[in-house]
Order: C-alpha cells, then structure tokens, then sequence
C-alpha cells in the first residue's frame, strides 16, 4: 500500500499519468529467486530499441565502457572488463539477464565490478546526491534485458 502511494503520488507530481508506474516494484521490493527476477519490474514490457540507447549512452547504462558488443560496431571503444555481450541472449534467459542487470552481485560475487543498475545497495563512498538512487528505473531495466535478449 505505501509503495502504491509513493507511486501516484509520483505520478502527479510528475504529471504523468500513473499507469506506467502503479505496476512498478521498488528496488528495494525485488525478490531474486534462485538467481532468476521472473516477472517485468513494471508489469511491462520491454522495448529493445529504448534499450540499445541506454546501452550505448554514458549518462545512463554505459554497458560499452566494460562489455564488447560486435552488433555495435558503429561505437568505439568497447571495454573490455567484462565479458563480451555477444550471444548474452543465447546464453541467459530474460530473468536472468534481469538480475544480472538490477543487481550483479547477486548472480556473481559482491567482487564484481558491475553496478547494480537498479539497487539501493552500492556499497561505499557514494555521492551524497545519489544516495537512496537508483542508476535506471525500472522500465530501463526492462529496456536493456529486451535488447539483451536479442543479442543471439
């Protein structure tokens, strides 16, 4: 119930209609079972499309600073830290992909390098503007894990 009302009360602060959020569930809400977030965070779709900007941008997902990615070709320096992105769609299922998106440390080790891109849990020396933030909502969770799942 608090968590609906955060939502509508974000909704029309934001003028926005509240449909797109009253299925979305708190950072702090998600429940990882058996390394797997089987259900959308929004109740809703992703778009690959959306996604593969937020991939690609600095500002926001900046996959490529760590991860290659040959089906982006047309951006340089792709990283090379984590490990390739090519086939991720093949190898993982969406909500595995989920998980390793909302919070890696889950599916790997808290040794990862990755941010959780949808986790209050950041470990130290965060920015005091940033703290209770998250890196991507919810719906560019979903966004990135539909691009993902194309990368056979």
């Amino acid at each position: 119930m608090r968590v609906q009302l955060k939502t509508l009360l974000l909704g029309a602060l934001l003028g926005c209609s509240t449909a797109l959020y009253a299925g979305t569930i708190a950072p702090g809400d998600v429940k990882i079972e058996g390394l797997a977030i089987a259900d959308s965070l929004t109740g809703v779709a992703g778009d690959a499309a959306e996604g593969r900007k937020i991939f690609a941008n600095r500002k926001q997902g900046n996959c490529l600073a760590c991860h290659a990615n040959s089906e982006m070709s047309e951006h340089l320096f792709h990283g090379g830290v984590g490990p390739s992105l090519d086939g991720a769609g093949a190898r993982w299922q969406p909500e595995m992909l989920r998980t390793i998106v909302v919070n890696a440390k889950a599916v790997f080790t808290e040794e990862t390098v990755m941010p959780g891109f949808y986790s209050l849990e950041v470990g130290e020396n965060v920015r005091e503007d940033l703290i209770g933030k998250t890196i991507l909502t919810a719906q560019q969770v979903e966004d990135v894990v539909a691009y993902l799942a194309t990368l056979k």
